[in-house]
């Protein structure tokens, strides 16, 4: 497949001269002169490479860089950088960046090095690939961890599994591992040899959402060529899971409502009753009772599928579960790829217990996935992890400004206040998005505010929405 280049550069000449020098070698090449202009075509194409000049009219290159890391952190990015600016450039690699070249080009080098860098993307596509295979696999009824809240969490979901029936709504924010707590119930229940169907409600439009949960009969609207069975009518004796329960539009939760209360409905565009035997588990990472307020989310319906609350806690607040899990994860990826990793360095291990996990045990499993294939040898360090302890490092920081602040605990010098809450300000919206995969009007919802206020105060801020959130969540720097 064609690689494609983005060249980022303020100069036309030196756009021009690569353009055409790489349209020679076979690539299909964009160019853009300022950094708001790249970061709008990487939201837009994703390109494989970028080719970056460190000093851009509107922005700085480091900046540009990470953002553009934020939209996909696959993108390979090589820094176009002046003589001088190569203390610059090394800092840019620290963030991210695969490798400089510096001016005037050595068009042979420049060469050299984009095949490295397409190298390099090729591990990338290798490891969605084994993502993309091995992310239901055999771990579907399996929770990891020795933390007094899981030991809870796990102790419940055996309770439950035990009940043929019981509704049960799984709370949690994203990557917390709503889907295996779902598996598991289901694997342990009377049900496990009956079928276990999942839906993510957030994932199709109205139309097709419904007519994947109740089924249609021929004619019903326009492109219903043949009747088609429901995801409900599929799961007839088993267990039907619904992920991001809480973006299910109003007029379905109704047709839902019925379902749970009699195990009764009807296809779309069809008058027979349909009657099934199905235990409804459903989850969300949306603050239900805020939806209630707003007239989102039917509250008789809320309370059918809560019969059980299951809150599974994020990984930041599971004590040495990173550790336990990080040893899982290496395990299972060493026999994947045929490494031989023994453990983890001894600063390998305190990173994993330090760094906050903003995407939970999904954001540990995937850092492992890439660390293990990319990494050699029998320890893996912190820095095989690819996490940067200045992730770390801000979270406590400000955390800590803020707990010496209410506690009134002034330094001497006194220390800015308005800063402090544009941090605070800023760090929630960025968690708030990360948390609804930067789904605006479900963020909206989160914070208690109009999206008009949050697009207001994302712009304020400079907080731009990403592209990717499932794989890879952004980590604000």
């Amino acid at each position: 497949m064609q690689a494609s280049i983005l060249i980022v550069d303020d100069q036309d000449s030196i756009r021009r001269f690569l353009a055409q020098t790489l349209e020679d070698e076979d690539f299909e090449v964009r160019t853009a002169a300022l950094g708001e202009r790249a970061l709008e075509i990487c939201e837009q194409v994703l390109p494989d490479i970028v080719l970056l000049d460190l000093k851009l009219p509107d922005m700085d290159g480091i900046a540009v860089l990470e953002e553009i890391k934020k939209t996909a952190q696959e993108i390979i990015v090589i820094m176009i950088t002046a003589h001088g600016d190569i203390r610059s450039a090394v800092e840019a690699m620290r963030l991210g960046a695969f490798d400089y070249v510096s001016k005037p080009l050595n068009v042979d080098q420049l060469i050299v090095t984009i095949h490295k860098a397409m190298d390099s993307h090729r591990l990338w596509m290798e490891l969605s690939h084994w993502r993309r295979q091995n992310q239901k696999r055999a771990d579907a009824d399996l929770i990891i961890g020795e933390s007094d809240i899981m030991r809870q969490v796990m102790s419940m979901t055996e309770q439950v599994a035990r009940s043929n029936s019981t509704s049960v709504l799984i709370e949690g924010e994203s990557g917390t591992g709503k889907e295996l707590v779902a598996h598991a119930i289901h694997n342990l229940s009377p049900r496990r040899n009956g079928p276990f169907m999942d839906l993510n409600c957030a994932s199709l439009p109205n139309e097709l959402l419904e007519s994947e949960l109740f089924g249609h009969e021929r004619g019903a609207f326009t492109d219903a060529k043949a009747m088609k069975k429901g995801l409900l009518e599929l799961t007839d004796g088993g267990t039907l899971f619904l992920d991001e329960v809480g973006e299910m539009p109003l007029s379905i939760q109704a047709k839902l409502l019925r379902v749970l209360e009699r195990m009764i409905f009807k296809r779309i565009g069809g008058t027979k009753d349909i009657r099934v035997d199905v235990r409804i588990i459903s989850a969300t990472n949306r603050d239900l009772n805020l939806a209630l307020e707003q007239g989102l989310f039917r509250e008789d319906l809320y309370y059918r599928l809560k019969v059980v609350p299951i809150l599974i806690p994020p990984l930041r607040e599971r004590g040495e579960d990173a550790l336990i899990l990080g040893k899982h994860f290496m395990h299972e990826f060493n026999s994947t790829f045929g490494k031989s990793f023994a453990g983890f360095a001894p600063e390998a291990e305190a990173l994993l217990l330090q760094y906050s996990w903003p995407g939970n045990v999904r954001e540990l499993r995937n850092t492992l996935e890439r660390a293990i294939l990319l990494g050699e040898g029998d320890l893996l360090t912190a820095q095989g992890l690819g996490i940067r302890p200045s992730q770390t490092a801000r979270h406590s920081s400000l955390l800590e400004q803020l707990e010496q602040a209410t506690c009134g605990q002034f330094p001497e010098s006194g220390f800015d206040f308005e800063a402090l809450l544009n941090k605070v300000e800023k760090e929630i919206i960025l968690q708030a998005s990360n948390q609804t995969a930067w789904n605006q009007t479900r963020t909206s919802l989160l914070l208690g505010m109009n999206r008009d206020k949050l697009r207001y105060r994302m712009k304020l801020h400079d907080i731009r929405k990403t592209k990717r959130g499932a794989d890879h969540v952004p980590i604000p720097s």
